[in-house]
């Protein structure tokens, strides 16, 4: 929606990116702080709430009368909505037994690769014919309904292990916990370098339209969804070491290509479904390791990942938006390249047993 939000709140493309930056401020300091503050709360109550919020303040969102106003509707939007990803992660992993845990974990991700494959084209075609108000109303409304369904089917009496000043620490001294989370922030960083601006991008470097850039996100999402259905058959027999390369190395294959071939819109495509079959994947196996690199510290070191995950976007979309700003287009992919060559690095020197 970065064009429809430019256009109708008379903010350059830049500044409307910057509500994903500081959105992805407030998730990377919120996302440890409410996992302690919240840790002693039964997980329905938790979840539903946590949805509701979202859902009823993406309403307000489409009543915003101008940018600053939208801007702290989304700040606290996301201050409270930090706590669903890492907490929906830990409570799927308490309600199937502990030889199923990967692949629930990763199953639970599907919900990601979705929302790119339906949410994600839908936008684009609702905000460019009716507005971007329309796209945030349609958010909530979903929002809602989901909400009503965690609180039907999800289990209640659901509680996850206290976090205490003690877990922190125990995390902080944990060398694979610290080398996992640099690899969320690497790759996260990268993606998000790109990702913020794909739109914009794709009708500067292409000329394509609304319904073009549609139909690209459309692609990203499937071949996002047939990656992590992949990756949830597999991560049981290959184990969360081989199948997180796997799908690093696609994520990194995609943006180099999307980096070489700028401007060629047949060969971008292509280059973005390299690179969906391995973008919600790649989340997943981060938290499939995180969980079996410590249970005990799993609720602390799954919520510190999604904080590293929005200091990557961060990084990413404000290092995107100063090179879009200055028009050096192409450039872009190759710094997106470079941030997730760093993270596949990294994965490398993550196998078990090399660090303690």
């Amino acid at each position: 929606m970065l064009p429809e939000l430019s256009e109708g709140l008379d903010v350059s493309i830049r500044t409307a990116g910057l509500l994903i930056t500081f959105g992805a401020i407030v998730l990377c300091v919120g996302s440890p702080v409410t996992a302690w503050l919240t840790s002693r709360i039964e997980r329905r109550a938790l979840l539903t709430a946590t949805l509701a919020v979202l859902a009823l303040t993406n309403i307000a969102s489409a009543f915003a009368p101008d940018y600053v106003s939208l801007l702290v509707i989304r700040l606290v939007m996301l201050a409270v909505g930090v706590i669903y990803t890492p907490q929906a992660a830990g409570t799927a992993a308490m309600i199937v037994p502990v030889e199923r845990r990967g692949s629930t974990i990763a199953y639970i991700f599907l919900g990601w690769s979705l929302a790119a494959a339906v949410g994600l084209p839908l936008i684009t075609f609702v905000a460019s014919r009716h507005g971007w108000q329309a796209a945030y109303a349609g958010i909530g409304a979903l929002g809602l309904l989901s909400s009503l369904l965690l609180l039907w089917r999800l289990p209640g009496g659901l509680h996850a292990a206290p976090v205490d000043l003690k877990t922190w620490v125990d995390v902080g001294r944990n060398r694979m916990i610290i080398l996992l989370l640099s690899i969320t922030a690497s790759q996260t960083a990268g993606q998000f370098t790109v990702f913020t601006f794909m739109g914009p991008l794709l009708r500067k470097l292409t000329g394509a339209g609304p319904d073009a850039i549609g139909f690209l996100f459309a692609l990203y999402g499937v071949f996002g969804f047939g990656g992590i259905l992949i990756a949830t058959r597999i991560v049981d027999t290959w184990g969360a070491y081989k199948t997180s390369i796997l799908f690093n190395a696609l994520v990194a294959a995609g943006i180099a290509g999307w980096a070489l071939s700028a401007g060629v819109y047949p060969v971008m495509t292509l280059a973005v479904c390299v690179w969906g079959l391995g973008f919600a994947a790649v989340n997943s196996m981060q938290q499939v390791r995180l969980v079996a690199a410590a249970p005990p510290l799993a609720s602390a070191s799954v919520s510190l990942n999604t904080s590293v995950l929005y200091v990557g976007q961060a990084i990413g979309s404000f290092v995107g938006g100063l090179f879009y700003e200055r028009e050096f287009l192409r450039g872009l992919g190759f710094v997106a390249a470079a941030f997730v060559a760093l993270g596949l690095l990294l994965v490398v020197m993550s196998k078990p047993g090399r660090t303690a």
